[in-house]
């Protein structure tokens, strides 16, 4: 076997690890040795579904590596697995040059947070640093360098499954979780504890027509840059390491063959300076069958053209890329650079220093899934449930009760993780029932039944459990299982469902026409409400669900979002330890037909203000109100805040100025608990329609019973810029509302003159 080659190490010790000049000059001599089909093999990522320890050469992936053919992995777990890929790249290649290994690392490795939507729910920029410290720890500790995450898409439509990887339907909100994501993955890229972060998905795949995943996207560039690019660009000013293409066409081209966005945008206007890699497979689905935009030749040499570096899975780049160059609809000077950027992100990450910098199984032991994780883990999903409903004040119980806990969700363990958990350990999680029992102790009793089936078509249930590979929710015979649960739900001083969407029923794939609660759990909730007992909905979902019946019925619902520690957790806000504090990044609907739905909507020339009855020749509904069902921002928690109204530091602003927005926030109920104090903006006069309010600052405080505080909020001049219809980023002079409140709905209102 080789040993690593000794002008790669005697380089970096002549060179030194850290300037950029010394990067620069180590890739420089490095290409220069490379080979055409090594600079294509740095291109090519591979999934990693054959591996073993014992003979790791003699795989296919193996092969490969040892050919050069090959820049990365995805998808191989384990530390052993990765340590074994990883020698044979550095010691049984020509050039040795180390593998950069991806996962889907998304809310967690094996500790868990709650899905990226309920994580959003938090408000708290710090705490969900804090969780992508401790995913890229753990992730780190496993042999894994690079995380598909964040995805940062804007979503206003929750048919599309994947609104749960996201962080909701704001694009102020949304840049600064991409900011503390990004600062939480990759922080200085000094320890085994920073990965590589991949921002997903560029771009616009959020705003899929109807919802249906991987389906058109068509939108103005006006649109684009004032709504759904913030977040993106946020995150390349952060540092990204990486970026991956969307599955969707931008201007009715594939994203990944888009040479105005991967180039124009990505790179010469916000000068972005990492790597971009393809979605699964893109590469394949833009032939015949898929977008049908060319043959494999074709869409691999358009993408390289466009700005993509790596291709994932596909193998285009290594397949086709040489004939093109031979041919000159690709220069070598395009394959350099898209090499050069994958060894660049390798050396950023210390790979060619230390190629084992993340596989050392001793950290793996003591990081994975430890107590500290486990502990920030339970208090931050805590933090991310919101409380739609209390009415006469059900919430918090009483441990000293009967409770009757049904439900599909109560006692699942294979789904208390959520979406996107492909490192979850599911035997080492506890369900709702199992935490709920242990929470109480000897002081009450909590009595359980499953009551219906997830979904009423058995089959459904079947094939997409199956395809998302997780095992599906036990089918019963619903007449029977209601029985006992009526049963038990008699005996019970208080009812507490667990119901909802199941893990696998949000997420990638996972379009749904229909957002109410499946027929099943709502014909058990309809019986147990008259039963007249205290009612807790614990509503677990990916996305926005439509409760409309539920809140006209049930006097307690709790919107709840997975994760490791979530049954812990729920018995931590049940119980009032800690006052639920989530709050909604999604606006609600009261129907499917209101989507897409989202609170900064452009006004229209016939407005009717929510609320207000059905006018005709108006923008309106027959059947239902315009706003949601729970406005964004919106959640409740266990006291009662007051706020002042807003005053204004100066009525007038100038343009290069700034003016200061303060309320003073009290707390006039009986417990201490946290409070989002949320800022909106409204351009009032300008060139171009503008929203009816767009989020631009909040700040989350806690307030013992009692106290109040002033919360203040500087207004600069780049609060209040937009993109004109020449798509100039600029400030109009003129008058501005400027709010505050608990959400979008609840606001007092001041008005600014900027000159």
């Amino acid at each position: 076997m080789k040993k690593i080659p000794a002008y790669l190490f005697a380089f970096l010790l002549s060179q030194g690890m850290n300037a950029q000049t010394d990067m620069n000059s180590y890739i420089n001599d490095l290409l220069s040795k490379m080979t055409l089909e090594e600079k294509l093999g740095q291109l090519n990522q591979l999934t990693g579904d054959d591996i073993n320890t014992g003979a790791p050469s003699q795989t296919r992936i193996g092969k490969e590596l040892i050919a050069g053919r090959v820049g990365s992995v995805l998808n191989v777990q384990g530390v052993d697995k990765i340590r074994a890929l990883q020698k044979v790249a550095v010691e049984e290649s020509r050039l040795g040059i180390p593998l950069i290994v991806g996962l889907d690392v998304i809310h967690g490795y094996e500790t868990l947070f709650p899905i990226p939507i309920g994580l959003s729910c938090t408000w708290d920029l710090a705490a969900i640093k804090q969780s992508a410290h401790i995913a890229a720890t753990e992730a780190g500790a496993n042999g894994i360098a690079w995380t598909f995450s964040p995805m940062v898409d804007i979503c206003v439509d929750p048919r599309w499954g994947r609104q749960a990887e996201g962080n909701g339907e704001d694009p102020y909100l949304g840049s600064r979780i991409a900011e503390a994501m990004i600062e939480g993955y990759q922080g200085d890229y000094s320890g085994n504890d920073n990965i590589m972060a991949c921002v997903k998905h560029f771009a616009l795949y959020g705003a899929a027509e109807s919802g249906r995943d991987y389906n058109t996207v068509d939108m103005s560039r006006l649109r684009m840059y004032n709504q759904y690019f913030a977040p993106y660009k946020a995150a390349v000013e952060a540092g990204a390491g990486s970026v991956m293409t969307s599955f969707n066409i931008v201007d009715y081209v594939p994203a990944s063959a888009n040479r105005w966005l991967m180039t124009d945008v990505l790179r010469n206007q916000w000068k972005f300076d990492g790597f971009v890699v393809t979605d699964y497979a893109t590469i394949t689905e833009m032939q015949q069958g898929g977008w049908g935009v060319g043959n494999v030749k074709s869409v691999s040499a358009r993408c390289l053209k466009a700005g993509v570096d790596m291709d994932m899975v596909s193998q285009g780049f290594v397949s086709a890329l040489s004939q093109s160059l031979n041919e000159g609809k690709v220069t070598m000077q395009e394959i350099d650079q898209a090499c050069r950027r994958v060894l660049e992100a390798k050396w950023k990450l210390g790979l060619f220093a230390d190629p084992y910098k993340y596989c050392d199984s001793k950290r793996a032991k003591s990081l994975t899934y430890c107590k500290e994780h486990r502990d920030a883990a339970r208090r931050i999903t805590a933090e991310s449930f919101v409380l739609l409903r209390n009415e006469g004040n059900v919430l918090p119980l009483d441990k000293g009760k009967k409770i009757a806990l049904i439900g599909p969700m109560a006692h699942n363990r294979d789904d208390i993780a959520g979406t996107w958990s492909f490192s979850a350990k599911p035997d080492k999680y506890k369900t709702v029932y199992e935490a709920m029992t242990e929470y109480v102790g000897k002081k009450g009793k909590v009595l359980y039944a499953q009551g219906c089936n997830l979904l009423e078509d058995a089959q459904t249930q079947q094939t997409v459990s199956q395809g998302h590979g997780v095992k599906p929710i036990p089918r019963v015979n619903d007449e029977q299982a209601m029985a006992e649960a009526l049963g038990i739900a008699r005996e019970a001083d208080v009812i507490v469902c667990a119901m909802g969407e199941c893990a696998w029923m949000s997420g990638e794939g996972t379009s749904r026409t229909e957002l109410q609660l499946p027929a099943p759990q709502r014909r058990l909730l309809e019986k147990l409400t008259q039963l007249n007992k205290p009612i807790v909905l614990l509503n677990f979902a990916g996305r926005a669900t439509i409760l409309k019946w539920e809140s006209e019925h049930v006097p307690a619902i709790m919107n709840v979002w997975f994760g490791s520690e979530c049954g812990d957790a729920l018995c931590d806000v049940l119980f009032g330890e800690t006052s639920p504090s989530g709050r909604l990044t999604i606006s609600m609907p009261h129907a499917v037909g209101q989507l897409p739905l989202y609170y900064n909507q452009l006004q229209t020339g016939r407005p009717v203000p929510d609320g207000e009855p059905f006018r005709v020749f108006a923008s309106n509904y027959i059947e239902q109100p315009n706003g949601p069902l729970y406005p964004f921002g919106y959640g409740l928690t266990y006291t009662t805040f007051q706020y002042s109204n807003v005053t204004l530091s100066q009525n007038e602003m100038a343009s290069n100025g700034t003016a200061t927005a303060t309320v003073e926030v009290s707390n006039t109920g009986s417990r201490e608990a946290s409070e989002v104090v949320q800022l909106y903006i409204r351009d009032v006069e300008a060139s171009i329609s503008r929203p009816l309010m767009e989020l631009k600052g909040f700040e989350r405080i806690t307030l013992k019973p009692g106290e109040t505080r002033k919360v203040s909020f500087t207004i600069t001049p780049e609060l209040l810029k937009f993109y004109n219809s020449e798509l100039s980023y600029v400030l109009e002079p003129g008058d501005f509302t400027i709010m505050t409140g608990p959400d979008c709905k609840h606001v007092s209102k001041a008005t600014l003159k900027v000159r």
